[in-house]
């Protein structure tokens, strides 16, 4: 794989000197934000707010992910300070550039530009090995970390367990110089994979397992994306982690709640460093490096998905869906392309807000916010998905008008648009019934329904085929109601979206539903794959849209009326659209009304 080199800008000088101004919060306090209003009373960090989101590049982002990054980029646009993007490069046999560059996209589509006036830039745990190894040496020589040959199976029975203590390694005393020798082989390759590791020197006693000597660097001969074969060590998350945020200037290294049993190890190997080290550089080991403060938050969990990165590559690669970007897919790719909006996104990450308590979210609050957010400005436009054919019996000959629709009746400035209006129209399947139950409202035989935006029409008839199909409905309408209004006041149960049959577009509509039936699909005592959705996806290869949405660009978003909001899929060809549909409409157009939708 080609190597993708950041900009440099930051690495060696990772505290700038100019800060844009802070601006008050805008939103609702919560416990981080509390923090940081009290650091910058206290000028615990002369004022400064530099966050990061650092994923590892090894499959595409989550929605997860996507309220870590709307939290932390956040926080820097509202105090003033700085966000970088870094990837945390620590893994190369599971990292990739095509999830480097998807990382990059989801990133600034959220709204997170790590480029912009907010923006730290892009930054790789890559590019600090050399100084992560030195830092390790200086442990070893400080007598705080050693090398041990220890199987992995062997040492993690030794760690013991929560209610017992571990059992020191026998190569825990081994000499300085030893352990010097044999690191620096580690690094030039002598050994083969998982032959060595190096470890921390802490507490084998300590009520926390992570502080049971953790490892620090391991064996492991891969290419790397960006280092090539120059490394034959690589360091473990909890190793990098604190030095990364470190190198970086980062104040508030905000991570899930799962890791909040690591923030011991986090700082101890930041004291360790800083051990015999002195503000003005004159220690033995010269100056002082950043510290900087880690702070927990509960993770996002969405029920009737799953977020996993490995299961989520299992989904792909077993063809249970079409891609990363699926729009069934729980990741930032698979949402947009399904029509999800950022500020949706956004809305609904501060929505639920930043707490110190697990719990699964409810899917629902998802979709409320995308429908509150296009409900005020995606266009209106009508689209039949089942069509029906409707013949106008008393409609003129080769007329055709041109009837005045609103295309926004949340926004007035969004203007109307002219759609045709001819003697054969299609309606909803469903819209008809011959012999209807006492509450159906719409089409029937004899009854009158309104046309959006045209005419009042009574059905006077239908065709049917040699087996009692229904091939087409009959009806005359009424020329004094035009715009659906009737003069002598007469009232109508229901109102109906149509298309011309002459000028409609034909289109693929693609209808979906949860990926999985079960609202935890990926608990421990079953397999999540039992628990996928069937009918997840319905393809419609032949519905009927006004004519305008056959040349819609792709991420374009409509709310075809009663039907719920639709945007325009990649897939889609000058002339052959394609449409998914990302939520359906809160709406009680169902029971015969003329509201909701509209």
């Amino acid at each position: 794989m080609s190597a993708i080199r950041p900009a440099s800008d930051g690495v060696d000088s990772p505290f700038p000197a100019a800060r844009l101004p802070p601006t008050p919060p805008a939103v609702p306090t919560n416990f981080i934000r509390q923090i940081i209003d009290e650091d910058n009373r206290s000028q615990k960090w002369a004022g400064r707010v530099h966050t990061r989101f650092p994923p590892e590049p090894n499959g595409y982002l989550h929605i997860g992910h996507a309220k870590s990054i709307c939290l932390n980029f956040g926080l820097a646009r509202d105090y003033g300070g700085r966000f970088n993007l870094r990837f945390d490069d620590t893994n190369p046999t599971k990292e990739e550039v095509e999830y480097v560059e998807a990382i990059k996209r989801d990133v600034k589509w959220l709204g997170a530009d790590f480029e912009g006036p907010h923006g730290g830039g892009v930054f790789w745990a890559s590019d600090y090995f050399e100084r992560m190894y030195e830092w390790a040496v200086e442990l070893i020589r400080k007598g705080m970390a050693y090398v041990c040959d220890l199987p992995a199976e062997e040492m993690s029975r030794q760690r013991g367990a929560p209610t017992r203590p571990g059992v020191e390694s026998p190569f825990r005393g081994r000499p300085v110089e030893e352990n010097l020798g044999l690191f620096r082989r580690m690094r030039e390759g002598e050994f083969p994979d998982g032959a060595r590791t190096l470890r921390a020197k802490i507490d084998m006693a300590s009520p926390n397992l992570n502080l049971r000597d953790p490892v620090m660097y391991r064996i492991l001969h891969a290419t790397h994306h960006n280092t090539g074969d120059q490394w034959s060590i690589y360091p473990m998350y909890d190793w990098a982690h604190g030095l990364e945020d470190s190198i970086e200037g980062i104040t508030h290294s905000i991570c899930t709640l799962e890791f909040e049993n690591h923030r011991p190890l986090y700082d101890w190997f930041i004291n360790a460093i800083n051990q015999g080290r002195t503000a003005d550089g004159s220690g033995p080991w010269g100056q002082r490096i950043h510290h900087p403060q880690q702070i927990e938050f509960a993770r996002l969990v969405l029920n009737y998905t799953v977020m996993g990165k490995r299961k989520m590559l299992e989904l792909v690669r077993e063809g249970h869906v079409r891609g990363w970007d699926d729009p069934r897919m729980a990741t930032v790719a698979g949402f947009r392309r399904r029509g999800y909006t950022p500020e949706a996104i956004r809305a609904f990450a501060e929505e639920t807000g930043a707490t110190k308590f697990n719990a699964v979210v409810d899917l629902g609050r998802l979709e409320n916010a995308l429908r509150d957010d296009l409900n005020r400005r995606a266009p209106r436009r009508m689209g039949v998905l089942r069509p029906l054919k409707v013949v106008i019996e008393n409609w003129p000959a080769g007329r055709v008008e041109m009837v005045e629709c609103v295309n926004n009746p949340e926004d007035p400035a969004a203007g109307t648009r002219r759609v045709p209006f001819s003697g054969a129209l299609y309606i909803e399947r469903d819209d008809f019934m011959e012999d209807p139950p006492k509450k159906f409202f719409r089409l029937s035989p004899g009854r009158e329904v309104r046309l959006r935006y045209a005419y009042l029409v009574t059905c006077t008839g239908v065709e049917k085929d040699a087996q009692g199909n229904i091939l087409a409905v009959r009806c005359a309408y009424d020329p004094a109601t035009t715009g659906g209004n009737a003069p002598d006041g007469r009232k109508v149960k229901a109102t109906l979206h149509w298309v011309s049959a002459e000028h409609a577009a034909r289109a693929e509509v693609r209808l979906f539903d949860r990926l999985f039936t079960h609202e935890t699909p990926d608990r421990a005592d079953a397999d999540f794959r039992t628990f996928l959705n069937p009918d997840s996806l319905e393809v419609v290869r032949e519905a009927m849209l006004e004519p305008s949405l056959a040349e819609a660009s792709p991420e374009e978003r409509y709310q075809f009326e009663r039907l719920g909001y639709f945007c325009v899929d990649p897939d889609s060809k000058a002339g052959a659209p394609v449409y998914n549909r990302s939520v359906t409409l809160k709406d009680t157009w169902a029971k015969g009304g003329e509201g909701g939708g509209a």
